[in-house]
């Protein structure tokens, strides 16, 4: 009978434990593709002293019950070699029939990668404090804003997601709450109120160059459309007759100038939005003014768009947001009390807190919106101050 194989401390070492010269301990075993594999550590049991000038890491063993679990499990080895840069770039490429403004946005998040050293970091060396220390590195130190580094979470947890289900790596560190880790430095959007919303559009109304845009301001407020449906709107979409307003399209423009004709935003963004007279005579008024073009644009096969600008195309969502940025700094020159930022975006959540607050029912407001989801509707666009709480209790100690 052969004697067992010992190291220099005299213990019998175990089938695929060996000890250099220097040492150094060794366990040598196959993966699950047939190859011949090592870990190494300075330390064989875990309360082995680390040799003096040596960094602590898990000791021999240690790292073979992990080895011998991640064979159990048919754990990939190595994370299947992919780096997060790669994973990405799988994930993306398997993400088929999204919309081009999520495709523009997978696009962004691989450049960042690709320009940062995460991107070349292995996926199963990417602990959950790692990926914690980077997104908040993206923060303070390259002075990305919350929203850009919530789309960048936006890939790497689903891509690791993937990476698990796939067997590729044991668990997903990119799994956690964002806002635990970074500060949430995005602008809150808040509703104008009435007195504000009155004041800007008698600004608008009287004023010689705005007042062309009173009207499509007007509807904005009024209706809760998003920037991009209304941009989207055609001439037939307007029913005078049934006072409604057909919402079936979306009209953006890329970074490359392209516009792009893409369904609502939700599966309830397909809707008929009710208007009141003074919203129906706007629309007439656009109508009317609305100039013949030299040649009526056409988007995917879509024709008639109510507001074109200088060069006879479609208005976008950035006309209108200079638009009202320009408007805003001429009030605020000339009123003292000044006038909040207000962007397309706020004209919904103004209309949607105006409703909330008139008594509307939530379910009918939900429609109106086009929210897929009511508590996006009351927890994210209902706006209300203490002065709405009091006459609210007013209201209902009265009856």
């Amino acid at each position: 009978m052969s004697e067992k194989r010992r190291d220099n401390k005299n213990r019998i070492l175990h089938d695929g434990e060996f000890q250099q010269s220097d040492g150094r301990y060794r366990f040598s075993y196959r993966d699950l593709r047939g190859e011949r594999k090592c870990v190494y550590s300075w330390r064989l049991d875990k309360n082995d002293p680390t040799p003096k000038g040596k960094k602590r890491d898990l000791s021999l063993r240690e790292k073979e019950r992990q080895v011998e679990q991640d064979l159990f499990d048919e754990i990939i080895p190595e994370g299947g070699h992919y780096t997060v840069l790669s994973l990405c770039e799988r994930y993306v490429s398997l993400k088929t029939g999204v919309r081009k403004s999520t495709r523009t946005g997978y696009k962004t998040v691989i450049n960042i990668l690709k320009k940062d050293s995460m991107g070349s970091r292995r996926i199963d060396t990417v602990k959950l404090s790692d990926a914690k220390a980077w997104l908040i590195k993206l923060q303070l130190v390259d002075g990305r804003s919350y929203s850009s580094i919530h789309t960048i979470r936006g890939v790497l947890r689903p891509a690791f997601r993937m990476a698990l289900e796939d067997d590729l790596i044991r668990k997903n560190p990119f799994d956690f709450e964002l806002s635990s880790v970074i500060v949430n430095d995005s602008v809150t959007r808040e509703a104008i109120t009435r007195e504000q919303e009155r004041n800007l559009l008698r600004f608008i109304k009287e004023d010689r160059h705005f007042c062309r845009y009173y009207d499509a301001i007007y509807i904005l407020l009024n209706t809760g459309l998003r920037i991009s449906e209304f941009c989207g709107l055609t001439k037939s979409d307007i029913n005078f007759k049934d006072m409604t307003i057909r919402v079936e399209r979306q009209l953006q423009r890329g970074s490359d100038m392209q516009y792009i004709i893409e369904k609502p935003k939700t599966e309830c963004g397909n809707r008929f939005v009710p208007m009141t007279p003074e919203v129906a005579d706007c629309f007439k008024n656009i109508i009317k003014n609305r100039e013949t073009p030299r040649v009526e644009p056409m988007i995917d096969g879509v024709v008639g768009f109510l507001c074109l600008d200088k060069n006879d195309m479609p208005m976008v969502s950035l006309h209108w947001e200079k638009y009202m940025q320009h408007i805003r700094e001429k009030y605020n020159s000339i009123y003292k009390i000044q006038m909040p930022r207000v962007t397309p975006h706020v004209c919904r959540h103004t209309f949607c807190s105006k409703m909330a607050k008139s008594g509307m029912n939530p379910k009918t407001l939900q429609y109106i919106m086009g929210h897929s989801d009511i508590s996006v509707t009351l927890n994210v666009y209902t706006h209300v101050s203490v002065d709405d709480a009091k006459e609210e209790m007013k209201r209902v100690s009265s009856l």
